[in-house]
């Protein structure tokens, strides 16, 4: 039996979704508030300097060997690597590209509680009448040790991104791109 191939259901879903990538949490939450913080400007311009001459080609060096490795069949960092060059040493240092996965999937899912519970304390109101320092001063103390909070946000967000990816490309990230991208440039006007 044939193994079906993934694939995006329309060119709208597929930009949408790269563009949601490439906007990406990290650099839409944290980053303009350090820099702010921190001396505006001043730190932009480094960001952008990294940017063009790291973030740009590391980019083309994963979406290469992940074209390459799905040409082949293989579809995780290990077989990829192996299928470049047979030495058993190169499948064992591929593993190193699942543990990269797993520790982004982490900080990405505590970006996306950390934005969840700003969702759920907006909805229910419980910032309102708090200075924009008291609110601050709630998210600058988010982790602290007696708070259950964010590891319940941390364990919906994870349960959603799991449900999400099981559902494929077409099914379940496109889907979401399609309604969270343009809910993000409504929610920005």
């Amino acid at each position: 039996m044939a193994q079906q191939k993934e694939a995006w259901g329309s060119r709208v879903g597929l930009i949408l979704a790269m563009a949601g990538n490439a906007v990406g949490l990290g650099n839409f939450l944290r980053f303009p508030v350090q820099a702010i913080q921190n001396g505006g400007g001043a730190f932009i311009i480094p960001y952008i300097v990294c940017f063009l001459l790291m973030g740009i080609p590391l980019l083309w060096v994963e979406w290469a060997s992940g074209r390459f490795g799905g040409t082949r069949g293989h579809h995780s960092t290990p077989f990829i690597i192996d299928s470049m060059d047979k030495r058993k040493f190169w499948k064992y240092i591929g593993v190193f590209g699942i543990f990269t996965n797993l520790a982004v999937a982490a900080y990405y899912c505590y970006l996306e509680s950390w934005t969840l519970s700003w969702v759920w304390h907006t909805v229910t109101r419980s910032f309102a009448g708090q200075s924009q320092e008291e609110v601050a001063g709630f998210f600058g103390d988010y982790v602290g040790l007696n708070s259950v909070e964010p590891i319940i946000f941390w364990i919906i967000c994870l349960v959603l991104n799991t449900w999400i990816l099981s559902k494929g490309l077409s099914g379940g990230v496109e889907k979401v791109a399609k309604i969270g991208m343009p809910f993000l440039v409504y929610s920005l006007l």
